[in-house]
């Protein structure tokens, strides 16, 4: 995972090196037959993209658990390397309304035990 002063905070950036061609990396990513054998379409909203640049960038928005039942969005970006495979670069960010939230934390403050009753 990618996480950087210039990453929003309600976004997950993944970046990987594919010994694939792109035009086979596209097709898993692109074609639903073969996307639905790694990214089940009962986790997207729609099956359809929202976006699409052919050959370089798709996004599809991901349905979201709880409330609030607003999606996200994942866009796949994908370029060729300089060895004839795959820079695949993944970005799921999270809807608005919870970009501003805080992490959960302990109920307790999760540190050491400083004394000991006898």
């Amino acid at each position: 995972m990618k996480h950087s002063k210039q990453t929003p905070q309600n976004e997950l950036v993944f970046e990987y090196s594919l010994d694939a061609p792109p035009e086979k990396v596209w097709r898993a990513i692109s074609l639903q037959e073969y996307r639905a054998e790694w990214l089940p379409n009962c986790d997207l909203d729609e099956t359809q993209p929202m976006a699409e640049t052919p050959g370089e960038e798709i996004i599809f928005r991901m349905r979201e658990d709880g409330p609030p039942s607003a999606s996200s969005t994942v866009t796949f970006q994908i370029r060729s390397d300089v060895r004839g495979g795959t820079r695949l670069r993944i970005i799921h960010k999270a809807p608005e309304a919870r970009a501003g939230r805080k992490p959960p934390v302990a109920a307790n403050c999760n540190g050491g035990c400083l004394l000991r009753a006898a």
